[in-house]
């Protein structure tokens, strides 16, 4: 084995080459040969790999604390027609209602169509609501209780507007390589941070009466070849989308990991995702639907698909998706996988009815669990036009009339995102007490592009598809419409103005002569860059979605070289969505101060001003490492096909070594490590303990699942699913009727008829008792994996002389030869007081001192020494002890 692994990392070195520019970019593969996992498992996982079967689709059991949800579910769903189940279960088709995603709607009971809408930080394409900080800054404030509120304020304003299911968090991607396009809408590339992200974010949204839905699952790294169709409108000739391979233990202590935390939370749906995983889908994937995610992770909500990332009928229902979305095959095309060919799979009995009535049974449990039954208000917006009135069928221009009522939803919100921006601000430099600035400099001048407003306004950019001015969210679906965007430069000059200061400030990176004329003056340049990505259906600069490299844009870094040569006082601002390369920054003597902002949303300028002038006393923690090159990463991205027209292939061969993990295991020494923040004062760390509980051992999960419960009995007449008569339909609209009597004529397809064993997997129709999996038992796994094996306390003193926030962080080695170095597990925000003291406790639970065993299918506390390590950083760890 080892001579194998010898030989692979010989052929990939040779295959280093460029890519689209990116110069140092691995090729075929996008791990870089000395970047590996030491785990033969993963560093072999080359492929082709394949995806085991797993049948049939696990059923809802109202486990955990849906019981009630679920019984109150399976009253309404024995109350539906086959049609009715059908219709809540496929979308009526893009731009053919109001929301970017509805279902069909069950009249007979009053049940209107469910409102699906983007975005992870806001309502999508709307007006009167807020524009919130992205994922990557509430990651950065390590605030439970921030993300919580957040969670809490979005879901808030997304029922404010008639919205059922606010299509985020987003822990997919994860952050496995740091130039992913949609890195910035998740938090972190730590699995144990964007897990609490994760669970506090869906709580907020839930708890204000909205669905939440964790996406994109699974492994969905980068946007390249994500979708087949977009690929080649690049110019990609390929015939599938990329296929992300991944080995079980990687898969299970990385990846997995926050989507256990999200089921557990008690998140009411789950995205699927466009990509392959181990070469097959992501929404008819049966080992990571049925198996991981319904099956081990005992999830009880329903699953929906991705817009576009449907790619079967029966195959799809049977591997576990509950809800297509859109609901048409491709963007107004008027086909659709299920609607009528769902009702044929049913009736021809290649669909169980039970699967059926289990889909419709998730859906309405998610309804009831988050009270939608007590919170639903009508839908008052359209997501295609901002006009008052309109066509309710966009595309279909059909029903005039009032569409958007222009609600605002904002209340107070804009406190919280001015709280979270700062709170999010990670002060990385600061050379002798630079910063706080006093607001009485004798000359402040601001430069860059990014202190400055879009000359085209804040949205003047479609779904922010553009790097205009200062860059506060990213782009593509993960965004919201601007109320407003607080631009820095507007934010300074009312602080310097307040004070009766000279203010100066150009924003536009390329007028040389007047930048080093203004620069030479200022008693203090405080100079904004920034760099940008987002989603693969808009390039912006070339960039496909995915960032081509880590620098910062439109000439950013000669801008800070120009400014830093003439003032001995100047203060370096960030907006990036995420790593970006420094260079020589953190050693020129005058670039005094450094900061990272990510981004921060509406109130951004004014969140900036807060930190720079001492207001807010930074608290927060990079949320990702920041790295001297590149390749210091040791992962990347696919940027060229690299299996002729077949689906790309992506092995992620590094395991679960990403971002600080990476780094540690290459002994790379990054120029900002991972939890790593400064702050006006200084702590000092002491007086660690360790209690051990006395907890029984672990015990697998046995027995058998129940049998599926059928709920209907739906007639074999085939003229009861025909088009009602004198019926109007709307054109492009998906519905669950018949077009004929005749199930073949009215499945319009070539290839039915075709026996069952040639295309329906063995198993996927048996209803009856099934096999309880071991490490299942409850939302989220076994429950005894929650259980506290060992509590931790330290000591954090406030050593300077202003009140200050420490994040104090709790890493674990788990000692193993294929393990991390080390791993975060815990942290909590503290505020202490100038000589102050106070206590951070963790608790560490069975999960976080296991790995998963491929063979017993579960997870094992190995013979390994475990090691318990309490600091401010993953690189600054002073107080350690082995757990005994």
């Amino acid at each position: 084995m080892q001579l194998l692994a010898g030989a692979l990392l010989v052929l990939a070195t040779s295959f280093v080459k460029a890519q689209n520019g990116n110069t140092t970019a691995p090729f075929p593969s996008s791990t870089y040969p000395n970047a590996t996992s030491p785990d033969p498992a993963a560093a072999q996982f080359t492929g082709p790999a394949s995806s085991p079967p797993f049948y049939p689709s696990p059923w809802a059991t109202g486990a955990g604390n849906w019981t009630s949800a679920y019984e109150r579910a399976r009253a309404f769903v024995g109350q539906l027609t086959l049609l009715e189940k059908v219709n809540l279960t496929t979308g009526v088709g893009w731009q053919s209602e109001r929301c970017v995603g509805e279902t069909g709607a069950i009249p007979r009971l009053g049940f209107r169509s469910l409102c699906l809408q983007d975005s992870p930080l806001g309502v999508r394409n709307t007006d009167y609501n807020s524009a919130f900080p992205a994922g990557v800054n509430v990651a950065a404030t390590f605030s439970r209780g921030l993300a919580y509120a957040r969670g809490q304020a979005m879901g808030q304003e997304q029922r404010g507007k008639g919205v059922d299911v606010q299509l985020g968090p987003v822990a997919g991607p994860l952050g496995r390589a740091p130039e992913g396009g949609r890195n910035w809408e998740g938090f972190s590339p730590d699995p144990a941070l964007t897990g609490v992200m994760m669970a506090q974010t869906i709580q907020g949204i839930q708890n204000a009466g909205v669905i939440a839905n964790a996406k994109h699952y699974i492994v969905n790294e980068q946007e390249h070849f994500r979708q087949q169709g977009e690929a080649q409108g690049y110019g990609y000739n390929i015939s599938d989308s990329l296929s992300s391979n991944v080995d079980d233990a990687t898969m299970h202590e990385t990846y997995l990991w926050p989507f256990a935390d999200a089921v557990r939370a008690g998140v009411g749906s789950i995205m699927c995702s466009y990509n392959q995983i181990n070469n097959s889908y992501g929404c008819q994937n049966s080992y990571t639907l049925n198996y991981l995610l319904k099956g081990e992770l005992d999830f009880q909500g329903f699953v929906v698909s991705d817009w576009q990332a449907q790619h079967s009928g029966v195959g799809s229902a049977l591997a576990g998706m509950d809800m297509s979305m859109p609901g048409d095959v491709l963007f107004n095309t008027a086909t659709s996988y299920w609607g009528a060919n769902l009702t044929v799979a049913v009736l021809n009995g290649t669909v169980p009815e039970w699967r059926l009535d289990d889909m419709a049974v998730r859906i309405i449990a998610a309804w009831y669990y988050v009270g939608r039954d007590q919170s639903q208000v009508p839908i008052n917006f359209d997501s295609w036009t901002l006009d008052t009135f309109g066509y309710r069928h966009y595309f279909a221009k059909e029903a005039y009339g009032l569409i958007n009522e222009h609600v605002d939803v904002r209340a107070k919100h804009s406190t919280l995102i001015r709280q979270i921006g700062s709170a999010s601000t990670v002060l990385l430099k600061n050379t002798n007490g630079a910063l706080p600035l006093t607001g009485r400099e004798k000359f402040t001048a601001v430069l860059g592009y990014d202190a400055g407003g879009n000359p085209y306004g804040p949205n003047g950019c479609p779904d922010r598809g553009c790097n205009n001015g200062t860059l506060a969210m990213g782009w593509g679906s993960g965004t919201a419409n601007f109320p407003y965007l607080v631009t820095p430069e507007t934010a300074i000059q009312n602080e310097v103005l307040s004070n009766n200061g000279v203010f100066q400030s150009i924003t536009n990176n390329f007028a040389g002569t007047q930048i080093q004329a203004l620069a030479s003056q200022a008693s203090v340049a405080l100079v904004f860059v920034n760099a940008n990505s987002g989603e693969g259906f808009i390039t912006v600069d070339g960039n496909e979605g995915d960032r081509q490299n880590l620098t910062f844009w439109q000439g950013g870094d000669v801008l800070v070289q120009n400014v830093s040569a003439l003032c001995n006082n100047t203060i370096l601002i960030m907006h990036t969505v995420g790593p970006v390369l420094l260079g020589n920054y953190t050693e020129n003597p005058n670039i005094t101060a450094i900061l990272w902002a990510g981004l921060p949303g509406e109130q951004s300028g004014n969140s900036i001003a807060d930190i720079l002038y001492g207001r807010v006393n930074p608290g927060a923690k990079l949320p990702f490492t920041l790295g001297a090159s590149r390749e210091d990463y040791g992962t990347d991205l696919l940027y060229n096909p690299n299996n002729g027209t077949g689906a790309p292939q992506q092995p992620f061969t590094e395991g679960n070594f990403i971002d600080y993990r990476a780094f540690d295991k290459a002994e790379a020494t990054p120029v900002f490590e991972f939890g790593f923040g400064l702050s006006y004062t200084t702590f000092s760390y002491s007086n660690l303990r360790i209690n051990k509980l006395n907890v029984s051992a672990y015990t697998p999960t046995t027995g058998v699942t129940p049998a599926a419960p059928v709920l209907g009995n739906a007639t074999n007449d085939t003229t009861q699913y025909q088009f009602p008569l004198n019926f109007t339909a709307i054109p492009f609209y998906i519905y669950p009727y018949l077009n004929s009597s005749d199930l073949e004529s009215a499945s319009n397809e070539t290839d039915y008829g075709l026996p069952d064993s040639s295309y329906v997997p063995a198993g996927s129709q048996d209803g009856s008792p099934q096999p309880r999996l071991a490490a299942s038992g409850a939302p989220g796994g076994n429950p005894e994996l929650y259980d506290v094996l060992y509590q931790v306390d330290a000591t954090i003193t406030n050593t300077g002389s202003v009140t200050g926030e420490e994040v104090a962080q709790l890493y674990i080695s788990l000692g193993g030869p294929y393990d991390p170095k080390v791993v975060l597990r815990g942290f909590e925000r503290l505020s202490v007081q100038p000589g102050n003291s106070t206590n951070f406790h963790a608790d560490i639970t069975r999960r976080d001192i296991s790995n998963w065993d491929t063979s017993a299918q579960n997870w094992v506390i190995s013979s390994a020494p475990k090691t318990v390590f309490v600091g401010s950083s993953s690189r600054n760890l002073p107080l350690s002890a082995t757990l005994s």
